[in-house]
């Protein structure tokens, strides 16, 4: 009879080896040297080394010539958008965005909650003359950026308090102001976006750049992504009413209906 449990499978271990390496980088958050990698696998420096060379032949690992230090490659962010890909909003989203960017020729991205905080992992251009440098794995401030403020405000998860938590006292450290003045800054922020329904931000994360983000729901109720839209400043009404913010809202709103979001949560989102 054949066994069903994982233990008595055959599998090809230094496959399983070499993913610890892969597991240590992801988890670090940053890259890492060497004998780090080598220390945080159990590895010797010398069997860690061989299996970063064939890493970074196929993709999975780049290496930074001037510092030595290794990082995820490219091909680890195609994989991981693969598999945000699979998850309904992101599929769902797709002719949404389309839609929206042809509907107020602005450029648009779909937002979910990652193990780094609200990644972007859409992206659709309006093809502006204006440059925004986010891509799909881009990561977003909680504090000055609209997807950030969104999630911030509606998204129920612990980690966004914690991590909210840490971006103050890291913005305290770099501005000089009291860590105590600026959650009150913030909280006053996150009290109007959730009266309005939809985050906004204005220069605060690039200089002449606005932009909205409104909440996206599942079947139970939980915030599970953001629809944002960026422009510049002076073609980029920044109103709470303004044709933009509405299409966003209601863009958001459409996948949430998708979904199988509440009418009630829609309602008061």
């Amino acid at each position: 009879m054949e066994s069903n449990t994982r233990d008595e499978r055959h599998g090809i271990q230094s496959i399983e080896l070499g993913f610890l390496l892969l597991k240590a980088l992801a988890q670090h958050g940053r890259p890492m040297m060497l004998k780090d990698l080598a220390a945080e696998t159990g590895m010797a420096p010398a069997k860690a080394h061989r299996y970063l060379v064939s890493f970074l032949r196929t993709g999975l690992v780049e290496q930074d010539r001037r510092s030595g230090r290794y990082d995820l490659g490219g091909w680890c962010l195609e994989l991981g958008l693969a598999g945000l890909a699979r998850l309904d909003p992101v599929r769902l989203a797709e002719p949404i965005l389309e839609d929206l960017c042809e509907e107020i020729h602005e450029s648009v991205a779909l937002a979910v909650w990652g193990n780094r905080g609200a990644t972007i992992v859409r992206w659709v251009d309006a093809g502006d003359t204006i440059t925004v440098n986010l891509r799909p794995g881009a990561v977003m401030p909680l504090t000055n950026s609209a997807t950030g403020r969104a999630f911030a405000a509606f998204h129920k998860g612990p980690a966004v308090k914690t991590m909210l938590q840490a971006e103050l006292q890291q913005n305290a450290k770099n501005s000089g102001v009291a860590v105590g003045t600026l959650r009150t800054q913030i909280e006053k922020i996150l009290t109007e976006i959730r009266k309005r329904g939809i985050a906004r931000a204005s220069g605060s994360l690039i200089p002449g750049i606005n932009g909205f983000s409104a909440p996206v729901y599942d079947y139970s109720g939980t915030m599970v992504a953001t629809i944002t839209s960026l422009g510049s400043v002076g073609n980029f009404d920044n109103g709470w009413d303004s044709t933009i913010a509405l299409a966003v809202k209601a863009a958001s709103k459409a996948l949430s209906q998708r979904l199988g979001a509440p009418q009630q949560t829609e309602e008061t989102a």
